[in-house]
């Protein structure tokens, strides 16, 4: 496929450019209004079937949803930044989700590519060293950056889905190209699947960029991802004088801190790793009041959703501890989710086969060991499988000047061509045998 290779090789001047915009116009989950609409904007223009925002975001399990204001600023941020007002409106109120789909009118499966569109609430870095900064396509949104390169994963999914249109006779089945918000925090995947967005798929392959793995290296089946559950606890309590009548009060600080204390004494398990974590506590508005409110942010994983299971309910019965020891209400709040990631060993030694052929990628290994966070495109992939199809999650080595969530991060972006090459090429061997 040495003319497939040459064709990818044209797209390399489209991906760094829509990998830079993305950067630039960096927006964090269930606010990626202007990504969206520039997303469902390249696509509409290429001929794709689109279903967007509500038909593809179920409302009610949205995760992690910023308020009203909140979301409203960032939809008029969007029109102020060049969004295509086309399709703003389908996006309003947090439904920033997409799906694409290509029915060739042939014979054959259904393929599923997930790509992320979020960016993180961090400041980008502001020095010369830093490339993004240097030639100009730093974020110009305060507090808000692509320090995972979901960046890449959106120019990718829109490379791959220029690649099918030309190569559309060759294609056999229908190809559904899924494009996801909010997947930091892991809040967005549950309620794209809720939509019915990964239903009737006999093949799902999602994607990320980096993570460690060394440039050339392609892992096809990485099982490393932990189940996790992430939450909020608001502790209420009474208010009272600190110093005159004490009594009268209920701490809700210390039935936070109690808490915290707590959830870090949570005994491992023996069928696997856990993890706990209390990212944030919030108390008290004075040094001579008694804090009426306080609030936790908290999460769990587990190597298995078992272990995860295992943790958030033994968290969830410390922070009623807590609550009750004190004489104050909690209130928990989930704000993200993902289960624990396993391929399907057919389909990831079908990806290894592919990647293999593919310039650029040195080796194509089934998985890598190595600690993981948690992704929840778990969920995408644990919807397929139920529903008889194969799933697996594909990383693309690639240098980094910094870590993941660093606000120097950045990646080498001729690898953006080499998985654009990839996907082409797993979706053009659907019916093979």
């Amino acid at each position: 496929m040495h003319l497939l290779t040459e064709y990818i090789a044209t797209l390399a001047p489209d991906l760094r450019a829509w990998r830079r915009d993305f950067h630039r116009y960096a927006e964090s989950g269930w606010q990626e209004f202007r990504t969206a609409a520039k997303v469902a904007d390249v696509l509409d223009g290429l001929g794709y079937e689109l279903a967007v925002g509500r038909d593809v975001v179920d409302a009610d399990s949205r995760m992690g949803l910023p308020d009203a204001q909140t979301l409203a600023a960032a939809y008029q941020r969007a029109r102020q930044q060049g969004a295509p007002e086309r399709w703003l409106p389908a996006f309003e109120g947090g439904f920033t989700g997409i799906v694409a789909t290509l029915r060739t009118g042939r014979p054959g499966p259904t393929l599923g590519f997930r790509v992320d569109m979020d960016a993180l609430d961090l400041e980008e870095d502001r020095e010369e060293s830093h490339r993004p900064f240097r030639e100009g396509f730093a974020s110009c949104n305060g507090g808000m950056m692509h320090a995972c390169g979901h960046d890449g994963h959106t120019a990718i999914g829109l490379g791959l889905a220029t690649a099918l249109m030309h190569y559309r006779d060759r294609l056999c089945g229908t190809v559904r190209l899924i494009f996801q918000p909010a997947e930091e925090g892991t809040r967005g995947a549950r309620a794209m699947v809720a939509a019915g967005a990964l239903d009737g798929l006999d093949y799902f392959t999602a994607i990320h960029l980096g993570t460690g793995v060394p440039a050339g290296t392609a892992v096809c089946g990485a099982d490393n991802f932990m189940a996790t559950s992430k939450f909020d606890a608001r502790f209420t309590g009474v208010a009272a004088h600190a110093g005159g009548n004490p009594e009268e009060g209920r701490n809700a600080l210390l039935a936070a801190a109690q808490a915290a204390l707590g959830l870090h004494a949570i005994a491992p398990h023996s069928a696997g790793a856990s993890r706990v974590n209390v990212g944030v506590m919030q108390a008290g508005s004075g040094r001579n009041i008694v804090p009426s409110s306080a609030l936790l942010k908290v999460e769990t994983r587990g190597e298995t959703e078992a272990v995860n299971q295992y943790v958030y309910d033994r968290a969830q019965a410390v922070i009623q501890g807590a609550a009750a020891m004190y004489g104050v209400g909690v209130e928990v709040q989930m704000m993200g989710a993902a289960t624990a990631c396993s391929p399907s060993p057919a389909w990831v030694a079908r990806l290894q086969t592919l990647a293999a052929q593919v310039p650029g990628i040195t080796e194509a290994i089934a998985t890598v060991d190595a600690p993981a966070g948690s992704e929840d495109a778990t969920l995408m992939m644990a919807r397929v499988q139920a529903g008889g199809g194969q799933a697996s999650y594909m990383i693309f080595g690639t240098e980094l000047a910094a870590g993941h969530h660093h606000e120097k991060f950045d990646f080498d972006e001729a690898t953006l061509s080499a998985a654009v090459e990839t996907l082409t090429r797993i979706a053009l061997s659907a019916g093979e045998p």
